[in-house]
């Protein structure tokens, strides 16, 4: 509810779209569940030359793991790691990475939940999943930190933009892709 999805098709206004590819990640299928974790990042990076725009890319399911205990802390740790060792190969590589981290605070998530529930041609965005996980807010909170704390490197810096204000939210994003 930050409002990556309004940034993205945003973006895809201001530039020439035929360069960019987006790509968006649920639950792992049966054939990616076969192969290692980061098989299906790497299988839908663009070609040289073009922009890639993931949601839901190799940050994400460890996060919920690790909030809803389906990973201890040893795991977790490891796949921090193997997301280190992707980021330095794609970096090595000469991809220009830049992750984005669209922060919105518990105030700011609940208003943006109730406000998107009341609009009939929004609320089919919320879910219950949503509400649930927005029980949890403060655990999110504490493991995403640690994320942003073990990810954010020289090479591949983690970029904060507070979600809150489409505007700000959309001009940030923007200067810095500039």
């Amino acid at each position: 509810g930050a409002g990556k999805g309004e940034t993205v098709n945003l973006l895809n206004e201001w530039m020439d779209p035929r360069h960019i590819q987006t790509r968006a990640f649920g639950d792992p299928t049966d054939e990616e569940a076969e192969r290692p974790r980061m098989w299906r990042f790497w299988r839908e990076l663009p070609p040289k030359g073009k922009i890639g725009m993931f949601f839901g890319a190799w940050h994400t399911q460890p996060i919920v793991d690790r909030v809803t205990g389906r990973i201890g802390a040893g795991q977790f740790d490891q796949q921090m790691g193997e997301i280190l060792r992707l980021e330095r190969m794609l970096v090595d590589e000469g991809v220009l990475l830049l992750k984005f981290w669209f922060h919105l605070s518990k105030d700011a998530q609940e208003k943006r939940l109730k406000s998107l529930e009341k609009n009939p041609k929004t609320r089919w965005r919320v879910t219950k999943l949503d509400w649930e996980r927005f029980k949890i807010y403060d655990k999110f909170r504490k493991v995403s930190e640690h994320v942003l704390r073990e990810t954010s490197t020289a090479e591949a810096p983690w970029i904060v933009v507070e979600g809150a204000e489409a505007r700000y939210r959309s001009l940030t994003v923007g200067k810095v892709l500039l």
